[in-house]
C-alpha cells in the first residue's frame, strides 16, 4: 500500500516544522505529528534572536540562509519578523580587539557589519551607558522575531498556503521501517504511514531508541530569563549583545586573539560559575526580555537539573545588566527557564535507522537562527534532491 505521506515529521518545534516547510516547498505530501496541543519547548523559550553573526562560518552560512527563509515568508504572512539588525558592545580593549577582528573576518565572508564608535553606539541606544560601551559591532540584516508567536503563525501559513497537516495531541509510541517506508503507532492506537520520518523532538527519540539516546552525547543546557514590565516611551531596536557575549559566542573562537583572551579570565568569576551573558532584546509589548544563564547535565539526566528557578542567578543577571543599559525600568514581570539539547562532540545530533527514520535533534541554541537553512540542506540530502 502507498504510504499515507512522504514525509512525517515528529515534534513541531522550529527544526521540526522547518524540515516539513522544505519538503512542502518540493510538493511533498507532509504531516507533522506534535505530542502536545503546540510546542512548549526551546522553540517558544528563547530570545527571538536570528544571529548569524555569532557561529561559527559553517552555521553563519546556514543562518544567512534561515535569514533570507525568513524574509521571504514574512513578505507573503506576517510571522512576528522584525528586520532591526543586532550590536555587540565591547566594554574594554580586549572586546574592541576581538569586534574589530571578527569585522575583518565578515569582510572575507561577505557578510554586511559596521564598526560603531562610542558615541555612535550610545546615539543609536537610548539608555546604553557611556561608562560601559567603548564601542559596537553592527550587523543590519539581523532579525528578531517573536518566540511566542513566531511557530504557530509559522505552521498556520504551512496549513493555510502549502499543505501541511499538523497532528497535535499525538504521543508517538512506536516507529519501525516497513517494506514501503516507515509505520508509526499512536498511544491511542492509532497508526500512520510515511515513506520517511524525522524524529526531531528529544523527548520521542528518548521513549522510541532509547538505548541510541542513552549512548548518544546528548547534553542539556537549562537557560534563565527575564521580562521586565512593558517600558513606557522607550524603544530599544534589535538584538543587544554585550562584552559577556563577545567573550562566549562561537564566531569569536575564530578571531586570531581569542584564546589568549579567554586565557586571561577568573575562572572562579560568577559569569563563569553560571554561564553567564547579558542579551536585551524589546519585545513586541514595550517590555525588555533579559538574559541568560547556562547550566548543563547529559541528556539522559537532565532531571538533575531542577526544575526551579535560581534567584541568585536572575539578581546577578539584573545586577550586571543595569551596568549596561539603563531601562526605565527594571521591573521584572515574568521569570522562566528554557531547556535546550546539544551535542558535546558535534553541531547536531544525526542517525539514521533502516534508511527511512531519520533522527536530528540537539541543534543547542543555533535553532531559531540555524534551523531554517540546515533544513533546506538537509532535505534536499534526505530526499535526494
Amino acid at each position: 500500500m502507498k504510504p499515507m505521506y512522504d514525509l512525517i515529521v515528529v515534534g513541531s518545534g522550529v527544526l521540526g516544522t522547518f524540515h516539513a516547510y522544505h519538503a512542502l516547498k518540493k510538493g511533498l505530501r507532509v504531516a507533522i505529528i506534535e505530542k502536545d496541543k503546540m510546542p512548549k519547548g526551546a522553540t517558544i523559550q528563547n530570545f527571538g534572536q536570528v544571529v548569524p553573526s555569532g557561529m561559527d562560518s559553517k552555521w553563519q552560512a546556514y543562518g544567512r540562509e534561515s535569514l533570507a527563509i525568513y524574509k521571504e515568508i514574512q513578505s507573503q504572512f506576517d510571522i512576528s519578523i522584525r528586520q532591526n539588525g543586532s550590536v555587540y558592545l565591547a566594554s574594554n580593549e580586549e572586546e574592541i580587539q576581538l569586534i574589530e577582528e571578527l569585522f575583518q573576518i565578515n569582510q572575507s565572508n561577505n557578510y554586511q557589519s559596521h564598526l560603531l564608535t562610542k558615541q555612535e553606539c550610545l546615539d543609536k541606544y537610548p539608555g546604553l551607558r557611556s561608562d560601559y560601551v567603548k564601542a559596537g559591532l553592527f550587523f543590519p540584516e539581523e532579525v528578531t522575531v517573536e518566540p511566542r508567536t513566531m511557530i504557530y503563525r509559522l505552521q498556520e501559513f504551512m496549513i493555510y498556503k502549502m499543505g501541511l497537516k499538523l497532528i497535535t495531541n499525538t504521543s508517538i509510541v512506536n516507529c519501525e521501517s516497513t517494506p514501503n517506508g516507515v509505520t508509526l503507532s499512536s498511544a491511542a492506537n492509532e497508526e500512520f504511514s510515511a515513506s520517511k520520518v524525522i524524529i526531531c523532538n528529544g523527548n520521542e527519540f528518548k521513549n522510541l531508541f532509547p538505548t541510541l539516546f542513552n549512548e548518544s552525547d546528548l547534553e542539556v543546557s537549562k537557560l534563565q530569563m527575564m521580562q521586565t514590565k512593558p517600558q513606557q516611551n522607550y524603544t530599544l531596536d534589535g538584538s543587544i549583545l554585550t562584552g559577556l557575549s563577545i567573550r562566549r559566542y562561537e564566531a569569536f573562537y575564530e578571531c586570531p586573539s581569542f584564546k589568549s583572551i579567554k586565557a586571561k579570565e577568573n575562572p572562579d568569576a560568577l559569569e563563569k560559575k553560571w554561564g553567564v551573558h547579558i542579551l536585551f532584546k524589546q519585545a513586541a509589548d514595550g517590555s525588555v526580555i533579559l538574559g541568560d544563564s547556562h547550566h548543563y547535565a547529559d541528556a539522559k539526566n537532565i532531571d538533575d537539573l531542577g526544575f526551579d528557578l535560581d534567584m541568585d542567578i536572575d539578581n546577578f543577571m539584573i545586577q550586571e545588566a543595569k551596568k549596561i543599559i539603563d531601562l526605565p525600568n527594571y521591573e521584572i514581570q515574568n521569570r522562566w527557564y528554557g531547556m535546550y539539547s546539544q551535542c558535546k562532540t558535534k553541531d547536531i545530533f544525526e542517525h539514521t535507522i533502516g534508511g527511512n527514520i531519520h533522527i536530528i535533534t540537539g541543534i543547542g541554541g543555533k535553532g531559531m537562527t540555524g534551523s531554517a537553512g540546515f533544513s533546506k540542506e538537509n532535505i534536499n540530502k534526505i530526499f535526494n534532491t
